[in-house]
């Protein structure tokens, strides 16, 4: 718009000058109106007016120079839909990394759980059997009559309570019945002979697992092994070695099984106290030779025994030293793959040591006996307790080892007999138990 100046006037004011861009048929018609208005109104009211007509034109100007909010035309929200671009591009590119990337799938989350799987399974193929093995029952004279009750029969059963409590939790419990049960009448030593009620009390007890081939197995000739034989049969769930009655009997080497594990055993004796079994019936007892034993021991392999336990009946009586030969017998034992030696007749405790892979108690000593004339060593006997653990891979090894002495206690006067754990004596049982508990555990670690 084009601007009037006047010239030789004075300058207009920027109401003035508004005015005057106006249309002049506006301003015309707005001249005439104020001019009447200020002609009859006062001085101060004009300017009032011409101040607030001022105002309105001058708004009318800006709405004319400026487009109406309404008619005006929206723009694009070109930086909302930036962000959202640059959003959506991050999510793809996460959604990207999550499929591509094999650490981080969801889909790959379940294959770290099935590689875990095997590890249990594998453990779980691991299996295992508990056994509690004692020595001697060595049933001497004043044992089994301090058992007799008034109207002839035996009862043993207050002599090994203790014991039952301790061997309840394993599956096998062992024993070596070192005095033949041969019927007949009891006898005492030198040609034992016991009732058949120490038998059905100690199976009583829990015992399950027994030895039968010692020195005194002939003490009741063939007569005695027979009748044994038969007691031992009618026994129910109870596994015997050593003796048999018949050669099939004697080559027929069971294996058994527990709890999923296949076991062999078996029991030798060095001798029988220069008593000899009849020609052709030496299947009686089982006479430990080098040949013998490896055929046994093939013959169970070949039946799928896993595992391998062998009683041997061997060494010198009252010694804690295990002989020359006892230690040549248990290396050889070792190379044919015995798993474990369980060793009596000593009648006092020997080191337990490993062979090899085999584990060797020497001897057990007496479990129960009347040899304290003999000396304390004789009465003092050894419980060892253990877990047996074939490994997926068919290696055998051993676990959870405990062990604990044993006191059989009797009074002055041949009564009242009993055999503790030396976790149960006190000083009235036995004086100064701490100090020979102590002195009979060192023989255990003794280097052999």
């Amino acid at each position: 718009m084009k601007r009037v100046v006047r010239k030789k006037e004075k300058p207009l004011s920027d109401e003035e000058l508004l005015l005057e861009d106006q249309p002049r048929s506006k301003d015309k018609k707005k001249e005439k109106t104020l001019e009447k208005k200020q002609s009859s109104k006062p001085e101060k009211e004009k300017v009032l007016e011409k101040e607030k007509s001022s105002k309105k034109e001058k708004e009318e100007i800006f709405k004319e120079e400026k487009p109406s909010k309404k008619k005006k035309k929206k723009s694009f929200p070109w930086g909302y839909a930036f962000c959202w671009v640059v959003l959506l591009s991050i999510l793809s590119f996460g959604v990207y990394l999550i499929l591509s990337n094999p650490t981080i799938s969801k889909e790959e989350k379940p294959q770290v759980e099935e590689k875990e799987e095997p590890k249990v399974e594998e453990e779980s193929k691991e299996r295992r059997m508990s056994l509690v093995m004692v020595g001697d029952a060595l049933i001497h004279g004043a044992v089994y009559y301090d058992a007799k009750k008034s109207n002839g029969t035996y009862d043993f059963t207050k002599m090994f309570t203790s014991i039952q409590k301790m061997i309840k939790p394993y599956d096998l419990k062992y024993y070596n019945q070192e005095s033949i049960i041969g019927g007949g009448v009891p006898q005492h030593y030198p040609r034992l002979n016991s009732p058949d009620e120490i038998g059905k009390n100690l199976v009583s007890a829990g015992f399950n697992l027994v030895s039968l081939a010692n020195n005194h197995a002939l003490d009741q000739n063939e007569s005695g092994i027979l009748y044994s034989n038969a007691f031992w049969k009618k026994q129910k769930n109870v596994i015997t070695a050593g003796t048999y009655s018949s050669w099939e009997e004697r080559n027929a080497l069971p294996v058994y099984e527990q709890n999923g594990i296949t076991y062999a055993f078996l029991s030798y004796t060095m001798k029988t106290n220069g008593l000899t079994m009849p020609s052709g019936k030496e299947y009686l007892v089982n006479v430990y030779s080098k040949e013998q034993v490896k055929k046994d021991i093939e013959a169970v392999k070949e039946k799928g025994a896993e595992v391998i336990i062998v009683c041997m009946h061997w060494g010198e009586e009252y010694t804690h030293v295990p002989t020359k030969l006892q230690k040549e017998d248990a290396t050889y034992l070792s190379s044919l793959g015995v798993n474990l030696i369980i060793g009596a007749h000593p009648h006092v405790i020997q080191p337990i040591a490993y062979v090899g892979d085999t584990l060797v108690i020497y001897s057990l000593g007496n479990f129960i006996s009347a040899q304290k004339v003999l000396g304390l060593e004789k009465i003092i006997g050894l419980l060892v307790g253990l877990d047996i653990v074939v490994e997926e891979d068919g290696k055998v090894h051993f676990e959870n080892m405990k062990t604990e002495l044993l006191y059989t206690y009797y009074d002055n006067n041949n009564r009242n007999f009993k055999v503790y754990p030396f976790s149960e004596l006190t000083d009235k049982i036995l004086k100064n138990h701490d100090t020979i508990e102590k002195e009979y555990l060192e023989i255990l670690s003794r280097e052999v």
